[in-house]
Formats: structure tokens, sequence, C-alpha cells
């Protein structure tokens, strides 16, 4: 076979749902065809690596199965009969139905559904410009990150943490509960630096044998929802021998004999009965960090997946504010650096156009919003129109099986913009061909790292495919919107945001692509204190004020969470009919439920898979390969057992969301998973989920 000649190689940026963010060198072959994807080495965080997904790019964009013109529903919901529109026709026919709809029902009727299809700002964020325009139901975006950002922010006061180019500089790198050899790569370039130019030690704290954990010096793998003890174990130890940093804490924290009281009870052995770790395992693990400033704590996402999530994060958070290791260079903590960017987006969302007066309606809670529970509904009218962008809930969101009963309601209008005619596709009325990000232009920000990145267009979309920002500027007119920053082109609109940003103009982006808004050293170490009014880390949380930072939402009764860092014993509990923890962890080859249409991710993940112990599946007599049966009261899934005596017994690990019909029943593993919004502020708990197995 030749080799495709390269016309040009050219800068991008990856757009999907992972911290990274990573810089990417495109090969272009001609205005409508890409070859070779790789990690920009000229980018610091990137530094040349990216994940396999992203590599086979080609794969995604030049799928043969891509929605490429505007499809009307014939016939039922669901069976797959489509006729291919004019886009005119199309538009027309939706802006008429939503008028007709708030005609008769009221604006709120109308529910605009994303989340992170897209990661850049104009083509993520425009849907809220139509939204607060039109003043529709509200979106509480609460599927990602809202447990774990509350428990970081109730201790520093600010989601922003020490640059993680840093890790390379540690002594001890902590990696917890996050799988980045999976979901984010480029944190491992960083660890592994450090173990070669500094002999530092790599630390794992997961609840099964990842490909992370595989990597590291020291692995921890406890029970689901236990992070919050050993954390507190950790710092009994650390002020048992002496290892915690008193004049620091006096300086920068609240810390005080009360909270040294609480901790007097949570020792190794406390612990160890609750996580499933051995003593010794827990020592080690404290002495390590509590003998190395410069520890560096990455903290992930997936431990606080749980309803105990928030105080989890807190808790672990809490041991460097201990140990003084936020006042070294490679030593602190990091989450995310999603509260620094300063970004003035009030035209591209239409911050101006509402009053906020329209309800708020949890994603999390799709399901029992489109079954018409009240409570889920704030009290208000049944959603007969969902205006959804580049998300599949059908296979993402909790509780799956109310998920399909609202979407084949017949009184339900969908609208799906979108890549691929996914399981929420099939169920729409109109299904509209979306353009990836290399056929439009955008710019990105990393929650992992430090810089505002451009991507701009660089090839044709296929057939009619259009951007997201295109889409609503039509349905705009339509509706009887008007407003500038819908008629400007994405370049325009992404200018305009960064003059008023005071970062510049696009111009300024022509040769670097990027502008770099890392936090002076001292500022991401919170070396003149944190970002509370009296500078002090809290290790008693303020979870109302931490409510306000953000303006969010309670959805539990204040009174109930703790007071101090700990293990708080609020999970779904396992019984004598559900005698295993569930979670649903991140495929390698996957992304949520993005490339699971290609063929090299579908080669590497296969079918869907459990991971059950050995001893478990002797006891249930279930042999490797074997068709299993996991339920619980919301529903069942068929899976296929694999054994794996990486996790503690009565724990079942599925890796990936497959496509509905991988799976025997067509049942995806978020069936299992409930949707009730978690403490203090909402999101769901997917990792957190008591369950039966049998054989099928």
């Amino acid at each position: 076979m030749n080799k495709p000649i390269v016309r040009s190689v050219e800068r991008s940026v990856c757009p999907h749902d992972c911290p990274s963010t990573c810089a990417l060198d495109v090969e272009i072959l001609d205005d409508h065809t890409i070859g070779r994807v790789r990690g920009a080495k000229d980018d610091p965080y990137t530094a040349g690596v990216i994940c396999e997904k992203v590599a086979r790019y080609a794969e995604r964009v030049h799928h043969p199965n891509r929605v490429t013109h505007p499809l009307k529903r014939v016939g039922a919901k669901g069976a797959g009969h489509w006729k291919q529109v004019s886009w005119d026709e199309a538009l027309d026919d939706i802006a008429e139905r939503f008028l007709q709809i708030e005609k008769e029902h009221g604006a709120e009727a109308i529910w605009p559904y994303f989340y992170a299809g897209t990661m850049g700002h104009v083509m993520r964020d425009g849907i809220e410009r139509l939204r607060n325009a039109k003043s529709y139901s509200r979106q509480y975006g609460t599927i990602c990150s809202m447990i774990s950002w509350a428990g970081f922010v109730t201790g520093t006061g600010k989601l922003m943490g020490v640059n993680p180019e840093e890790m390379a500089k540690s002594d001890v790198v902590v990696i917890w509960g996050t799988n980045p050899v999976h979901t984010q790569v480029n944190v491992m370039t960083h660890a592994m630096r450090a173990r070669k130019e500094r002999g530092a030690k790599i630390v794992v704290v997961d609840i099964y044998n990842t490909a992370t954990m595989q990597q590291a010096d020291l692995g921890l793998i406890l029970r689901p929802g236990t992070d919050g003890a050993l954390a507190c174990a950790v710092m009994h130890i650390l002020l048992r021998d002496g290892l915690a940093d008193r004049e620091y804490m006096s300086k920068f924290t609240d810390f005080n004999p009360e909270f040294e009281s609480h901790l007097e009870d949570k020792t190794p052995k406390w612990a160890a009965q609750i996580t499933g770790l051995a003593v010794e395992q827990i020592e080690e693990f404290a002495a390590l960090v509590g003998q190395n400033r410069k520890s560096y704590f990455r903290l992930g996402y997936g431990f606080t997946r749980q309803r105990n999530g928030a105080v989890a994060m807190h808790s672990a958070l809490s041991i460097p504010a201990m140990t003084g290791a936020w006042m070294e260079e490679g030593g602190g903590a990091f989450h995310s650096n999603s509260g620094t960017w300063a970004l003035d987006k009030t035209d591209l969302e239409g911050k101006d156009l509402t009053d906020g007066s329209a309800r708020l309606l949890d994603m999390c809670e799709i399901g029992p919003i489109l079954t018409g529970e009240k409570q889920a509904l704030k009290g208000g009218g049944a959603v007969k129109a969902l205006l959804i962008q580049n998300t599949n809930p059908m296979v993402v969101a909790p509780e799956q099986a109310k998920v399909k009963q609202g979407f084949a309601r017949e009184d339900l209008f969908t609208v799906v913009h979108e890549q691929f005619m996914t399981e929420t596709a099939k169920m729409a009325d109109y299904v509209l061909p979306a353009t990836m990000f290399l056929e439009h232009s955008d710019y990105y920000t990393r929650g992992g790292h430090t810089r505002i990145l451009y991507g701009p267009k660089l090839i044709e979309a296929p057939g009619e495919a259009k951007s997201n920002h295109w889409l609503f500027a039509q349905l705009a007119r339509r509706l009887g919107v008007s407003s500038d920053v819908f008629e400007m082109s994405d370049d325009e609109l992404i200018d305009h945001t960064f003059v008023k940003s005071d970062i510049g103009s696009l111009s300024n982006f022509a040769e670097t692509r990027f502008v770099d808004r890392a936090n002076a050293q001292d500022i991401a170490h919170y070396r003149s204190g944190f970002a509370w009014s009296d500078g002090k880390y809290r290790f008693a949380p303020n979870w109302e004020e931490t409510r306000q930072t953000k303006g969010v939402e309670w959805v539990c009764d204040p009174s109930i969470m703790p007071k101090f860092a700990d293990h708080w014993d609020v999970n779904e509990k396992c019984d004598e009919l559900h005698p295993f923890r569930l979670a649903t962890s991140p495929a390698r080859a996957f992304l949520n439920s993005s490339f699971n249409e290609t063929p090299g991710s579908q080669k590497r993940e296969g079918q869907p898979k459990a991971l059950l112990h050995p001893l478990d599946a002797a006891r249930l007599q279930i042999g490797n390969g074997d068709w299993i049966q996991v339920g619980n009261k919301r529903g069942e899934v068929t899976l296929s057992a694999v054994l794996y005596d990486g996790i503690q017994t009565s724990v079942i690990i599925v890796e990936g969301l497959h496509k509905n019909d991988s799976h025997p029943d067509s049942s995806g593993i978020n069936t299992l998973i409930g949707s009730d919004p978690v403490p203090p502020f909402g999101g769901a708990a997917f990792h957190d989920c008591a369950v039966w197995v049998s054989r099928s």
C-alpha cells in the first residue's frame, strides 16, 4: 500500500472530555482528509504523548457511519425508519414545534440538554445563549465534577492547585482515585519523569489493580467508598509519629485540638477494618508522605463518584495540608484548574439575556424528569421537548430503565445534533448532522493544566454536517431571537470572547495557538494563604460558604454533613440480597460512549465484561468467560465474567460504556446506577452501587 502524501501538518486540540486537552499535530492530506494524529512535542504538558484512541482519530472522522444529512423520523419511535430532509425543512419544522409547545405549555417545557461531547467553549456553551434568550428550562450540570469540586474547594477555597508539570520535581507522586493510563495518559508522563530523574516513588490508591497501579511502587487496593478512612488514618499516623508540620498548620490551616481529638481513634487498625487494607500498608503510605514533603497528590474524579465522595475528596486533600507539602516545589495537590480561567463568557452564553428564574433541572435526573416525577420536575410541568447536543443520555445517564421509558414517550419531541446514530439519536424525531473538531474553529481550556488553546478549522465537513454554533444561530432566527452574537462566525466569537476577557485578540494566537494562564508558583501553592477570607485551609469545612462560591443548590439537609475531614458511612448499603459493590470505571479505548463506534476501540475492548474475584466466582460457580447477570432493584445487566484477583472480594468492576446492544439484553451498565443527587450539591454516584451477581 502506498503511503499517503501529507500536504501539511497543522496544530489542533483534542476536544474530548479529558483534563489533558492535548495539543495535537494533525496530518492534512487534502481539504477533506486527515492522516496520522500525534501529540505536540513542543507543548510542555502533552509532551508528544496522546492516548491511543485519539492517535487513531482518522477512524472516527472518516467513519462510514457518520450522520451526514438531516433525518426525520418516520414510523414508530426507535424503529429506525428515517427520511432525509433539507436543513430548511428540518429547522422550520423544529422551530414551529418549539413555538407551539411554548404556547401550549410554557417555555420551561423545552429543555436543551448537553454536556462535554465537545470541550470547545463556543461549540459546547453556545446552547446556553439560546436557552437564556428563550427562558427554556435550565440545566444543573452535575454529571461529572460537581461532587469532586465541592470536596476540593471546601478545603482550599478555590478550584486551583499546583502545576501538574511539577510532578516531575516530586519525591513522591500520589495518584489517588484515577487511572490516567486509561483516562489522561499525560499524568504518567510527568510522574514517570520524576521516577527516572529523581528516583521518586509512585503511589496509586484505587479500588482495583488498574493499568496505572501496575506502574506503581506502592499500590493500595481498598474497598469502594473507604478513601476517607484511609486519609484519616494517615493523618492519625502523621500526628502520632511527629510527621505533621505543626508550624505550617498553625499559620495556614484551622487545625485545632478538637480536630486532633477527632483523629485519635482513626487508627490504622480502625481503617484496615473499613478499607480492607493491611495495617502495614497504611503505615507504609503514611511514613512515605510524612517523610517526604515533596509529595504531590494528584486527586482524581473516580473516588468521588460516590455518595460520600465530596467528603472523601476533602479528607484526601487534607493530608498535604498536614505535612506542609504545599510549601515545596513538587509538593501539594491538584485536582483541576477550572477555577482559574477568568473568561468573560457573558455574550457567548447569553448571561445577560436571562434573570435566572426558569427552573433548574438536574441532568443526572433525566430519567425521573422524563417519567414525570414531581420532585425531579421541581414542581413544574412535564418536559415536552428536548434539544440534545453531542451527548448520549440513553447510555451515559444513570437509572437507564427510566431514561428509556422517558425517551419512548410519544408526546416528547426530541431533536438530537450528533455525529453518529447513537442510542439517543435513534429515539429522536430529528437527527441533525454535527461537525467534528477539525471541521470548525474553537478554543479550549485545560482542567488538568494551565493553557488556553486554539483549534482552527482544518478540513471540510462531510455531507451537510454543521457546527453547533451554526445550528443555534439558525434556530434563533426562526424562534424570533435577535442577537449580534448569533451572527458572528466561529473565529469572530472566539476573538470577541478573548478581547472581553483581556487576553488579547485571536490574532495573537496565530503562531502559538495558545496563551498560558498559569498562576505564579506562590499562588498555585497557596504560600500566601488559602483562598478563604482568613487564608486558612479548612480541616473543618464550611459547606454553606463552599456552596456560595459557585451558587449551587443544596440537595440534602446541611446539618448531616460531617464537621471534619472524615470517613462518612452513607454509601449504598450491601445486604444479603445485594452482597457486591459495583463500580463502573473508564475503559482504555472508550471515553464515556465516544469511540465505542470505532474499529480500533471496539477491537481492544471486545464484549462488555465484569471483573470478579476468583474466590467470589468459585462460590457462585462462575467460570472465566461465562455470561453473568448483575442486578438490583433498578434492573439487570448481562456481561461476560473475567476472573481477576486484583480487586477485593465482594467487589465487581465494569470498565467502559459499551453500546447498549452489545449486551445480550440491550441494557447498559448504568441501568444499575441510582440517579438520586449526591450530597451536598448533587452529582451521580456512578461508583457506588450495591448489586447481586449470578450465572446467566
